[in-house]
């Protein structure tokens, strides 16, 4: 559940489309092999990580700062709008002029915010007129931002128009209202995108000091793939983040509180459909428990058809077209959530069947037979997760940004298959309390929104 990502792209090229379906073909007679990480720091503090992947003249990089919506400052929205105007004008250029540069040597800029952390994207080949186009304008969009008054009070307008747009979904009413029942007053609680009353209040000064404090060399990752070689790649990230200051990294986010008790909230909806969702804080990135809990919620409700939840709710109930569980891990505890969309008249029904799947899963744990299949199909399709340039690069960030060791790919399939059913069950018990989940319903029709206040518990 992360903000809707201002997506950037400048063009989409027939030749850079290619290119890219040709990659997925040449990397997947390749995928067996995790690739090799290298890693090294800038001048100005910044974390690098590179792979080189010479089988297409591409190059992706991927700029990542420690500036989610968790830096927002009780400013709701400030990290998503400040890193959406990015490209809107640098320097002398305005967003016309950005878009024109990329879209004339076939390159692509994006960005984005969550909770976490903001990040620049640029993919480009490698042809030099090209990469040096695209890598000047990355380094001017980082450093150089203008935050025009017009420019913001557009992108301001269209945020409004879509937070009001997340209020005629059900489903996202119902995860907003889920991370603040999950959070309480911690950072995570807020919805990235903000608020229309605190967007309405963000102003110039504030994404200017936002970007001073947050946009630097201390706070930064660059992720680098491409066909490059090391020499390369440490002229391409001192290039693209050198004039960016020093800075320090902020300090660590506040600690996520566990939820003392189990709280049930029904917000009625003009809705055919009711959206059920749960959660409580469940763990955080690099976190001694990751691979047992992420192998045993594979079998709980994340491997989609075959998947515990999908058998209780769907296969023998009908109850629901579909049925999920998930770990979001973050820095700090990040959810652990299930969820579903059922008939209203039979909302209460599948949400007991959906709570009664996870507490005979965390009393009883796994199969062996369970347990097998979920091994053969993580580490059978981990190939395929590695098979692209984009899918190392988004490795690549998290790895760097979250710390994690630079053997995290090598080692992968190894520990999965470590992993036995006691520790499944050990993990669990330890770590996701059936008695202590918040849930919200959002569906049914003529009563207005319950508050938490006024909520049924």
């Amino acid at each position: 559940m992360c903000a809707r990502e201002p997506t950037m792209i400048a063009d989409r090229s027939p030749r850079l489309h290619s290119l890219l379906a040709a990659g997925l073909l040449l990397l997947a007679g390749a995928a067996q092999a995790t690739p090799q990480i290298q890693s090294w720091q800038t001048d100005n503090g910044a974390r690098v990580l590179f792979v080189a992947a010479p089988e297409l003249p591409m190059v992706d990089v991927r700029v990542v700062f420690d500036a989610g919506s968790a830096r927002d400052g009780g400013k709701s929205g400030l990290a998503s709008m400040t890193t959406a105007m990015l490209d809107q004008g640098a320097g002398d250029w305005d967003a016309d002029t950005i878009a024109a540069r990329m879209e004339n040597v076939g390159a692509q800029i994006s960005s984005s915010t969550d909770r976490d952390l903001s990040m620049v994207s640029v993919r480009s080949l490698t042809q030099p007129k090209a990469l040096d186009t695209a890598l000047e304008t990355l380094a001017e969009v980082l450093a150089e931002p203008t935050f025009r008054p017009d420019d913001l009070e557009r992108l301001r307008q269209n945020t409004l128009i879509a937070i009001r747009q997340d209020q005629e979904s059900p489903r996202t009413v119902a995860q907003k209202a889920l991370y603040h029942a999950v959070f309480g007053n911690h950072p995570y609680a807020s919805d990235p995108t903000g608020t229309e009353d605190s967007v309405r209040a963000l102003t110039r000064e504030d994404l200017v000091e936002f970007h001073r404090r947050y946009f630097t060399g201390a706070n930064a990752v660059v992720a680098i793939v491409g066909d490059l070689n090391r020499p390369a790649a440490e002229r391409l990230a001192e290039r693209v983040i050198g004039s960016l200051p020093a800075g320090e990294r902020p300090a660590p986010l506040p600690q996520v509180t566990e939820l003392a008790a189990g709280a049930l909230e029904r917000i009625s909806f003009p809705s055919s459909q009711t959206t059920v969702l749960a959660g409580q804080p469940g763990m955080r990135r690099g976190d001694p428990d990751y691979f047992a809990l992420y192998l045993g919620n594979h079998i709980l409700g994340g491997s989609g058809l075959v998947s515990l939840l999908m058998d209780e709710v769907r296969e023998k109930r009908g109850l629901s077209y579909s049925t999920f569980s998930y770990f979001l891990p973050l820095a700090q505890p990040g959810p652990f959530l299930m969820g579903l969309q059922t008939r209203n008249d039979q909302a209460d029904q599948a949400r007991e069947v959906m709570l009664d799947t996870l507490k005979r899963f965390v009393t009883e744990g796994p199969t062996e037979e369970e347990l097998t299949a979920a091994k053969k199909n993580l580490t059978g399709g981990f190939p395929l997760r590695i098979a692209s340039n984009a899918d190392i690069l988004g490795y690549l960030a998290v790895i760097g940004f979250y710390g994690l060791p630079l053997d995290y790919l090598d080692r992968f399939v190894e520990r999965i298959e470590s992993i036995d059913a006691a520790q499944i069950r050990d993990a669990f018990a330890r770590r996701v309390h059936p008695d202590r989940l918040a849930i919200v319903s959002v569906g049914g029709e003529g009563n207005p929104k319950v508050s938490a206040a006024g909520a049924t518990h």
